[in-house]
């Protein structure tokens, strides 16, 4: 219960899990592995930012905008785990920003993502990570982030 509380603490309250929106799952467990599906920043059934960054959202934007992608990420690991201390380490992170031309500054839009998985973890939420500006993300997303998690038995 201890991520929850520090969730709360946060003011937090996680989102329902949506539904995929292709022809795949949300999660995959392998042993002591539990893959993530891409996660955007939706919470419930409304997308809280849309558009290129730099161009159509702020830094400032993007960087909340990664935030709701752990958020969902977050409600994902409840779903599959059903307890989030089950979450031994955060081990993976790889984000994509959808950036206008000339905007070089995706580490700190993903920087949204992995801050909340360090004030929910702590050192367990610290991991490697990948921030990469893409032309394009489908329904205009701005930002997405995929996460790959160790978790205890």
């Amino acid at each position: 219960m201890e991520a929850e509380r520090r969730l709360e603490a946060l003011g937090i309250v996680l989102p329902r899990v949506a539904a995929p929106i292709a022809n795949y799952v949300q999660w995959v467990q392998a042993g002591q592995f539990l893959y993530l599906a891409g996660a955007v920043p939706r919470y419930n059934d409304e997308f809280k930012f849309l558009g290129k960054v730099d161009g159509e959202l702020s830094l400032e934007e993007a960087y909340q905008a990664a935030r709701y992608c752990t958020m969902n990420h977050l409600a994902m690991v409840k779903q599959a785990l059903g307890d989030l201390d089950r979450v031994e380490r955060v081990v993976q992170l790889i984000g994509y920003v959808s950036s206008s031309p000339g905007f070089r500054q995706q580490p700190k839009v993903v920087d949204g993502a992995s801050d909340l998985w360090v004030e929910v973890y702590g050192e367990r939420g610290r991991h490697v990570r990948a921030a990469l500006g893409i032309a394009e993300i489908a329904r205009n997303i701005p930002v997405e982030t995929i996460v790959t998690l160790l978790i205890r038995p």
